[in-house]
């Protein structure tokens, strides 16, 4: 489970609770059927409307990609994995690594790897993995921009909730008492569009783009240390080039890792 997801969404309902009773609010203010209904209901039907079916159907697994924190691919490990394979092939070839392949869990690694073992020219495999990366982006993008749209419509929707509320309001101005509440209920409207916008579907948006940016940062390194290997480059240098993406702290786990390995 991501415990940020969880955590913002429960710190920003606490945020507005308090600040509401701080300011003299009373809670029972927020269950407002009709305000619910606007904005929830009609942020959904914008969606509808906005994006087809085939996209929509995805809806449930990025949620699950939110609220989930996934197994991520520590970089110092395959960094050493590459080095390894590289000390691995410069004693006995490439094909020695075919024995590897079957081990690796990631299919975007191990086909990676498939293609150097086959004597695929640097181009083509680099190729090929870059495509595979730009596809991914770009499913991705599209994943992130339904949730984006959903933060545009709902402030909108809660703008107009507050005029159906205050034109409900204004319908009887007789009784002053019921106006004053009539008009507050309608700005109830607006709260919630502002907050699903801002607190829910926005920041939903950024974090499956900043998991996007992660998954391709690790691909990134994959496809460079494929191309190392096939190039023949030695440890030291494999073990250098990735770990430009490291910061000098890590870079030095690596190192003492390798040691404790070789001790």
């Amino acid at each position: 489970m991501d415990k940020t997801s969880i955590f913002g969404i429960f710190l920003g309902i606490i945020a507005i609770g308090v600040g509401m009773v701080l300011k003299g609010v009373s809670i029972t203010a927020l269950f407002n059927p009709a305000a619910l209904l606007i904005i929830f209901l009609g942020t959904f039907a914008a969606v509808c409307i906005a994006f087809p079916l085939s996209a929509l159907k995805k809806v449930p697994a990025l949620l699950k990609i939110i609220f989930t924190e996934e197994e991520s691919k520590d970089i110092k490990q395959l960094i050493n994995k590459f080095t390894q394979w590289a000390e691995l092939s410069r004693r006995e070839g490439l094909l020695a690594l075919e024995n590897e392949v079957g081990e690796i869990n990631d299919p975007f690694l191990s086909s990676g790897l498939q293609l150097a073992i086959d004597g695929q020219s640097n181009e083509f495999i680099q190729d090929v993995m870059l495509e595979k990366v730009d596809a991914m982006e770009g499913r991705h993008q599209k994943g992130a921009s339904i949730f984006t749209q959903a933060g545009t419509y709902a402030p909108t929707l809660g703008v107009l909730g507050a005029v159906i509320g205050l034109i409900a309001a204004l319908g009887d101005l007789n009784d002053i008492d019921a106006l004053g509440k009539a008009i507050s209920a309608a700005f109830i409207a607006t709260l919630f569009g502002i907050f699903s916008g801002y607190v829910l579907w926005h920041p939903f948006a950024n974090k499956l783009r900043e998991k996007s940016k992660n998954e391709v940062l690790i691909k990134q390194i994959i496809i460079e240390g494929v191309l190392s290997l096939t190039n023949g480059d030695p440890p030291q240098v494999i073990q250098d080039k990735l770990g430009s993406y490291l910061s000098q702290k890590e870079l030095l786990k690596v190192g003492q890792e390798e040691e404790k390995e070789t001790a």
